[in-house]
């Protein structure tokens, strides 16, 4: 089975699919789910989506299938696997359809395995899930190492800044709209760097970026612009944020362009505790892991509020890289580890409400 399970990794990541251009990857993953047994089609969305099992409990692995732009040629060598997206996240995506496709349907419960689209972008494919199911737990594919657990993801906010100036001689004391700019951004640091003072963990900070800056001058007007983004730590909500940003901008405009919420899931539910033993009986030592970046996680955990991880093989810190690659002995144990936590939760929560004997 297993080589099968290298080949799957291998054709999706063999289809190149950046955020906008995902429909023949999903094609050929809802094909893949189709001919092991699967129910598979691709929904309203553009998701590619494939069931087993017809029970009213259900269990979403949520994976995403478009990735970063930026193609890196697909080669196999020895046990490492190139390609874009092998970590972000067709990985973790493979490994959920892989164990899926293992597993046999269970009583009682559907496992539904979904590739969705535009994670990397406004996240529709994810919400286009919202009012079509109601999941009693989700596993999110996101790379976390196979014995690892992600419980929770720092929350974002993209904000745009923009001062306008008379223009002036370079000479005149009056400032330029860029340096106005540089102040706004130096003050926006300083407001970070007060709110962290009392949070150790990065996790527990907010954290800015310049993604971009612009300035350009036009019928006697200079102006420049800032594109910020922030990662948000639990407790503090988007609107906050912006407030904390919009108080110091002086004579500029800041705007609010898009956000989610940060998101920490609990330790003691049924799939943590699934997952844990699973990692053990493969002889690995599991550990939790708190992310400084964000993901669907952050929006399906606030929007179905069950029990929700995330899962999957892989090295973060290869995201988005042109080195991006994956460990094929690291992906096969997660299928296995996955496997074993889903066959595991599922029997355990039906005993647990009297529905197996």
């Amino acid at each position: 089975m297993s080589m099968e399970e290298v080949g799957l990794l291998e054709g999706m990541l063999s289809r190149y699919s950046p955020t906008g251009s995902e429909a023949v990857a999903v094609g050929y993953l809802v094909e893949w789910m189709g001919a092991r047994g699967m129910d598979a089609f691709v929904d309203s969305a553009g998701n590619a989506v494939g069931s087993l099992g017809d029970g009213p409990r259900e269990i979403i692995l949520l994976g995403h299938i478009d990735t970063v732009p930026g193609e890196i040629p697909v080669r196999l060598e020895g046990d490492t696997l190139w390609g874009r997206g092998a970590v972000d996240a067709k990985g973790p995506l493979a490994c959920f359809t892989s164990a899926a496709a293992r597993l046999r349907a269970v009583p009682g419960w559907k496992v539904s395995v979904v590739g969705a689209v535009a994670e990397e972008g406004d996240s529709h494919g994810c919400i286009g899930l919202f009012d079509r199911h109601s999941p009693e737990m989700v596993i999110i594919g996101e790379p976390s190492g196979w014995d690892r657990i992600t419980l929770g993801y720092k929350g974002s906010a993209w904000l745009r800044y923009e001062v306008k100036r008379p223009v002036a001689h370079s000479a005149s004391l009056s400032g330029s709209a860029a340096e106005a700019a540089v102040a706004y951004w130096n003050n926006l640091v300083q407001v970070a760097q007060e709110y962290n003072e009392p949070h150790e963990r990065i996790f527990e900070q907010l954290t800015p970026s310049l993604r971009g800056i612009n300035s350009h001058s036009a019928d006697f007007v200079e102006s420049a612009q800032l594109e910020i983004g922030l990662r948000l730590p639990p407790g503090l909500s988007v609107q906050q944020a912006y407030e904390m940003c919009k108080a110091v901008t002086g004579d500029g405009e800041l705007t609010l362009q898009s956000g989610m919420p940060a998101w920490r899931s609990e330790k003691n539910t049924p799939l943590v505790r699934a997952l844990l033993a699973a990692i053990r009986r493969s002889g690995g030592q599991p550990g939790f892991v708190l992310k400084s970046g964000s993901s669907d996680m952050n929006l399906a955990g606030l929007a179905w509020k069950c029990p929700i991880v995330a899962y999957g093989p892989g090295d973060s810190e290869l995201d988005h890289t042109p080195d991006e690659h994956i460990l094929i002995p690291e992906y096969l144990s997660a299928v296995q580890v996955l496997v074993d936590a889903l066959v595991h939760v599922m029997d355990k929560v039906l005993i647990e409400a009297g529905t197996k004997s």
